[in-house]
């Protein structure tokens, strides 16, 4: 957990752990990242649906 937390975010699960600013910031961006690809994966399916 802490190598994947660290790698995704920059920062390790103990900060992430004790630093609410830190935790806010890093569920932000989750969220962020969860809706980009959602539209990516809404994208896709548009395509492969248009070339049947």
């Amino acid at each position: 957990m802490e190598k994947a937390m660290h790698g995704a975010h920059g920062i390790g699960y103990e900060v992430y752990k004790r630093k609410h600013e830190v935790r806010m910031q890093v569920e932000k961006k989750r969220e962020q990242d969860y809706k980009e690809s959602r539209r990516m994966i809404a994208a896709l399916d548009r395509r492969v649906h248009a070339n049947i």
